[in-house]
């Protein structure tokens, strides 16, 4: 089963916004078993989302559209289906009255009639009802072929996906089961990898897909099935697993959760072993706690994180001795180190992290050469820390930074 996506609005093709909604999208059809044949972006221009409508039809089953369901005069999509399905628009009774009834709990004021247009719907569509938001989803059918036009809007599109259009999806069609299963590995390039299991790659059942997905400081190695048998699936896939973890045992990180990463991995490892972490930031600025605290229930393990990042602040606040400063520079592993102990303690947690180091483009408060990072682990028996060259481009020293520290704490934590 085949699916496209279309996306609707010049803020995509003009940059000012990122298109999230195609990714989260994507991965919850890939969930029931429906592959992601294309995505299109597409201008506020009718006879360009006609053309795309027209394409995607040929290639695909199921076409799935968000963005440009908006009340002003340049949102158009509603009315181009329309005339794509030779349609009218029509009010639809029960979207106005949820309008009206969201604009009395969260607006006040009077309902301007753009708004109470935004309840016209072609008359063919069968309405998913927007709980979130004024503009509702519609659900078209043309030539076999399933159209479902969705809100711009993420948290409105992202309610509509799992509470309306997922479920009428497994009603009609019958899909195949598909798994991803992700290995995260942290010390080998992906050459490197790929020379050492090569055997082992060559013998992968054809029903087995492999992707090598690199990113700075870490390597996923992604294994895909899919199949009407979901316990031969599952199976097949964990006996190749089994076969190539001995392969990469001590750069083997553990797998990359099904809505998250590395970070979440950490995170429920935390969770699970009842323990807590704090961090001390310099070169990182804070993106390592950023990390963290984006996902949901980080007070559980997360005691709080400090940015150090002039030299007096890792005195005045982090409590780092200047004598100690002044013997090793502050980009150093003995700096990297006190601050790890400090904050762990200034926090009283378990597990601690520390970054300093100098992402350039000059030298600040230390002659160390643009790209020099310490990174510090501390627990309440032992602090090590680790130095590390991560070239001279700014934003990837310090990327490559947060993603040394998530190792360096995951392959801490996985010691107990």
């Amino acid at each position: 089963m085949l699916a496209e996506i279309i996306t609707i609005g010049d803020e995509l093709l003009i940059g000012q916004v990122i298109d999230t909604n195609s990714a989260f999208i994507a991965k919850e059809l890939n969930k029931i078993g429906v592959s992601v044949y294309q995505i299109t972006s597409v201008q506020d221009d009718k006879s360009h989302i006609l053309t795309a409508f027209k394409d995607a039809e040929s290639r695909v089953n199921i076409i799935i559209i968000t963005g440009g369901l908006g009340p002003t005069k340049d949102d158009i999509t509603k009315k181009t289906i329309a005339e794509y399905f030779n349609d009218t628009l029509i009010r639809d009774a029960s979207v106005l009255k949820n309008i009206e009834e969201l604009w009395k709990h969260y607006a006040g004021g009077l309902l301007l009639q753009v708004n109470k247009d935004q309840a016209l719907v072609p008359s063919k569509c069968k309405v998913l009802m927007n709980k979130l938001g004024t503009a509702p989803g519609m659900w078209m059918e043309k030539n076999n072929k399933v159209f479902i036009s969705l809100p711009g809007v993420p948290y409105e599109m992202n309610a509509l996906i799992q509470d309306a259009v997922i479920p009428k999806l497994k009603e009609k069609y019958n899909c195949p089961y598909i798994l991803h299963k992700t290995l995260l590995v942290y010390g080998l390039g992906e050459s490197a990898l790929a020379e050492r299991i090569e055997s082992w790659e060559d013998a992968l059942p054809k029903h087995i897909k492999l992707a090598y997905l690199p990113s700075l400081g870490k390597m996923r190695l992604r294994l895909s099935a899919k199949g009407f048998d979901a316990q031969y699936i599952n199976s097949s896939v964990q006996a190749e697993i089994d076969k190539v973890i001995p392969l990469i045992k001590n750069e083997f990180a553990g797998y990359e959760e099904e809505d998250g990463s590395v970070e979440v991995v950490i995170a429920k490892q935390l969770t699970n072993l009842g323990k807590t972490l704090a961090i001390a930031e310099s070169c990182t600025g804070g993106m390592v706690a950023e990390q963290f605290t984006v996902q949901p229930g980080a007070s559980a393990y997360f005691k709080g994180g400090i940015i150090t990042y002039s030299t007096e602040s890792k005195i005045d606040v982090l409590g780092v001795a200047e004598s100690e400063i002044d013997a090793h520079s502050v980009v150093s592993s003995q700096i990297a180190e006190s601050m790890a102990k400090n904050v762990l303690q200034l926090f009283q947690s378990d597990y601690a992290i520390a970054t300093t180091g100098n992402a350039g483009p000059t030298k600040g408060d230390s002659d160390a050469e643009v790209g020099t990072v310490f990174i510090a682990i501390a627990t309440k028996n032992a602090v090590y820390s680790e130095k590390f060259m991560l070239g001279n481009y700014r934003i990837k020293v310090i990327s490559k930074a947060v993603n040394k520290a998530l190792e360096m704490l995951l392959k801490e934590i996985f010691k107990n």
